[in-house]
């Protein structure tokens, strides 16, 4: 059974950061793309940040230069480290596992993050 765990969400305020890091049990984490997303109220789900099983990264645009994203293979842990934090980041954030190759896609419980003074 996959499953992904997300932690590390809260209130923070305007320019302030977190740390969020998801837990993966049930797949060989190491070859697996894995990515954050996120969904405001009201909104659709974005994709935030994305790492490849090698280590390549790319970010939406808004999030460049304030989050990073990282794996620690060992641990089956992928993080999302977020600074400069403003209130339109506030959404519920999600873990997500994708294979196109072979059409499987996990998603977490999601955290949900609120940039608020």
């Amino acid at each position: 059974q996959v499953q992904l765990v997300e932690s590390g969400g809260g209130l923070v305020q305007p320019g302030g950061s977190l740390r969020l890091s998801c837990a993966a049990s049930g797949i060989r984490f190491s070859i697996y793309p894995m990515a954050w997303y996120r969904q405001a109220p009201g909104k659709q789900r974005d994709l935030v940040a994305q790492i490849i099983s090698g280590g390549t990264t790319n970010y939406a645009d808004s999030v460049k230069g304030r989050f990073t994203i990282s794996r620690d293979n060992a641990k089956n842990t992928v993080y999302l480290q977020m600074s400069g934090l403003k209130p339109e980041d506030t959404a519920v954030y999600y873990c997500n596992a994708a294979r196109v190759i072979t059409g499987e896609n996990y998603w977490g419980q999601g955290t949900q993050v609120t940039v608020s003074s």
